[in-house]
């Protein structure tokens, strides 16, 4: 049966630990696979499934996962949402699928989908520059959509809402009207990787739902003028309606020699009219439609993939303590570290003896973040107030290799990956193709009885 049919104002840096509220981490997937969360929105809607590919299971990396699927977190069922009929493996594979993201308002997912096995031939194995984004119905049948459309003719101009390399990491904003990636180009190589967004649009590529846009049109590789992007990354809505995407820019200084890597916002008014975009040529890069600006908000060193809030007041990042560890900072989404409004400029959340790790989330209060500390879960408070800064983890000290945490929509749990011992149907140790253990997702709760956002003592 298809499992579908059963459905700031900132306050002083902070920086302190308190006692841990280990709560219990639940395995819910057990069958002999990699289970990838890939730090998307993993969770539906609702809360009830998590999606994820299913790469290094038989090969390295996302081109050999064979499959994209979701498991219900009450029962751990697991439905295989789309797997092409045909692939190839190893160093050189097709098409490539993988991850996976859950639409904000029907169940359906989006995700990577390189070339199709019977177009190799003329259109190469898979690779950043070649790939589309995809979308399935969550219903078990797999029938594949295409998302955008790519074009890499060179005797023409690039038709219009097109693309002509690859999108990653696709993104909707919280009211669904528009999708964010990672854009690599194929046709003109010498320009480093930039962002893009899509649109549903009635002018859309003729078996594409979306028009392609770039958000950032970046100069060639080492030809970039001293305070301009040559490349775009680490990128994420801000706020609801996909009017402003943050993400990181690599900048020339001013002594133009040296780059410095640090946090932007590009504005995407609602009204902005994506058809206005040139889609570019196989001599001329594309760039971004009318009415799109960017903001610089640092002018230090930023990495990481940034995050903003639901409310689109803030965003977090990731920057050096001045003991050079890696730690998570906050920013109002209007200022800069040159305001001259004291409040509106970065302020450090957290202080970890060995550094913040990946998968920085925000609850959907705005009231706390999380990220992956010595593999451990950890919630730090980023409210205004005297408990600003104050952090506690979840999950035990151990040697566990938590990764790609994930925070439900409604804040009440999280999800992550971790490598444990898994057995197939006849009770075997089995392991991936390289001899680690599968990736399994294992679930949390996040204590908080108050309902505030922020971790209960």
């Amino acid at each position: 049966m298809h499992i579908i049919a059963r459905i700031i104002a900132l306050g002083l840096a902070g920086g302190f630990i308190v006692a841990a509220a280990n709560a219990q981490e639940r395995q819910i997937t057990f069958s002999p696979k990699n289970h990838m969360l890939d730090n998307n929105d993993n969770f539906s809607a609702d809360g009830r499934f998590l999606c994820y590919d299913t790469r290094e299971t038989i090969g390295p990396g996302i081109e050999n996962s064979q499959s994209v699927e979701m498991v219900e977190i009450a029962s751990g069922e697991e439905t295989v949402l789309y797997a092409p009929e045909t692939t190839i493996i190893g160093t050189k594979a097709a098409p490539g699928i993988g991850a996976v993201t859950f639409a904000p308002h029907e169940y359906s997912v989006a995700f990577i989908h390189g070339p199709p096995v019977d177009e190799v031939d003329t259109r190469g194995y898979y690779g950043k520059p070649n790939r589309n984004g995809g979308k399935v119905i969550a219903d078990g049948f797999g029938a594949l959509i295409w998302l955008d459309h790519r074009d890499v003719a060179t005797d023409r101009d690039t038709r219009p809402g097109s693309h002509r390399g690859g999108t990653h990491r696709h993104e909707y904003c919280l009211d669904g009207s528009r999708i964010g990636f990672t854009y690599d180009d194929f046709l003109l190589p010498d320009y480093d990787r930039t962002i893009g967004f899509m649109e549903s649009h009635p002018d859309a590529p003729a078996d594409a739902t979306h028009y392609f846009a770039l958000l950032v049109a970046v100069p060639k590789m080492g030809e970039s003028k001293p305070g301009e992007i040559e490349k775009a990354y680490g990128d994420s809505w801000v706020g609801r309606e996909g009017t402003m995407r943050a993400f990181i820019g690599k900048v020339r200084n001013d002594d133009g020699r040296a780059f410095t890597e640090s946090l932007f916002v590009v504005d995407v008014p609602k009204d902005v009219d994506i058809a206005t975009a040139d889609s570019g040529s196989a001599s001329r890069y594309p760039k971004p439609p009318k009415g799109v600006g960017i903001r610089r908000l640092t002018h230090t060193h930023a990495e990481g993939i940034v995050r903003g809030t639901p409310d689109g007041d803030r965003i977090a990042y990731y920057a050096k303590d001045t003991d050079s560890t890696l730690q998570v900072f906050v920013i109002s989404s209007d200022g800069s570290d040159k305001d001259a409004d004291e409040r509106k400029r970065p302020v450090q959340a957290t202080k970890f003896a060995n550094g913040a790790g990946p998968g920085l989330r925000w609850h959907p209060s705005g009231n706390s973040i999380a990220c992956i500390a010595d593999n451990r879960v950890a919630i730090t408070c980023v409210k205004q107030g005297p408990r600003f800064g104050e952090t506690k983890y979840l999950t035990p000290p151990d040697d566990a290799e938590r990764s790609q945490l994930v925070w439900a929509p409604d804040g009440d749990k999280f999800a992550f990956n971790k490598p444990v011992p898994t057995k197939d149907e006849s009770g075997k140790h089995v392991r991936t193709y390289d001899g680690k253990e599968f990736s399994q997702i294992f679930v949390i709760d996040f204590p908080d009885a108050d309902k505030d956002g922020i971790a209960d003592r």
